[in-house]
């Protein structure tokens, strides 16, 4: 793995999702070195990002932004080798959520057990279901009108058992990467190797797109999962709030 040029695509794929989606919503917009994505009524993506390194003197910026736009969320890459990060907590931020950047390379496809069906979000009906249950499965909602302004942007799917919607997937490709995001399963119906299956059928799309890399941001609840499916660690990533 050339882990310079991974750790580019994986940021590339992350942010240029956040911009497509926020974009036919009217909502991303850029300040150099920043920009943002903040969707009105939905917790997702609104985020600030950069792909420079956190200064003193770009710092104010970032404040004067978030306290304009309130529940902005800004990520820090872990890659320059710098202690910047400090920063955010002696001004009064604190951690959402840390995430490490994976990478896969694409070979061979999985066998499916075929106990889930996988349908692409097309209609609103659709998009209601999955904006419904997505939150079961992480801390925000991503709204139904996100879905609807989106359907051939990105490629939502719901997840089906026995007829009944049990989980999410989103599939974001960036010319040879595959982004995996968004993959849940409700509750009730977790530590059933379901989780596993979603990212089976993911990769199997992303090798039928003829992509090279798979590539996702893990939380330590799918992290092993990931691992034991071929994933490689790349990078840290550290989401910081304003208190």
């Amino acid at each position: 793995m050339n882990h310079i040029n991974l750790i580019k695509d994986n940021i590339d794929n992350l942010t240029t999702l956040w911009k497509t989606v926020a974009t036919p919503l009217l909502s991303y917009h850029k300040n150099d070195p920043f920009e943002f994505s903040q969707i009105k009524n939905s917790g997702w993506p609104n985020r600030l990002w950069s792909r420079e390194d956190i200064t003193e003197e770009n710092f104010l910026q970032i404040q004067e932004t978030m306290e304009k736009n309130p529940g902005l969320v800004i990520p820090y890459w872990d890659i320059f080798g710098s202690n910047s990060k400090e920063i955010f907590e002696k001004n009064g931020f604190h951690i959402r959520i840390q995430l490490v950047a994976m990478a896969l390379k694409l070979g061979e496809k999985f066998p499916l057990q075929n106990n889930l069906t996988f349908k692409r979000v097309l209609n609103e009906e659709d998009a209601k279901t999955w904006s419904d249950i997505y939150p079961m499965s992480f801390s925000y909602v991503i709204s139904k009108e996100t879905l609807i302004a989106n359907y051939e942007n990105a490629k939502f799917y719901l997840v089906h058992f026995e007829g009944k919607a049990i989980g999410t997937l989103t599939l974001f490709q960036t010319y040879k990467t595959m982004g995996i995001h968004g993959v849940g399963v409700i509750p009730e119906m977790r530590k059933r190797g379901f989780a596993e299956e979603i990212m089976k059928f993911a990769i199997n799309e992303a090798i039928d797109a003829n992509c090279e890399y798979a590539q996702l941001q893990a939380s330590a609840l799918g992290k092993g999962i990931y691992t034991r499916l071929g994933f490689e660690d790349l990078f840290t990533i550290t989401n910081y709030q304003l208190s």
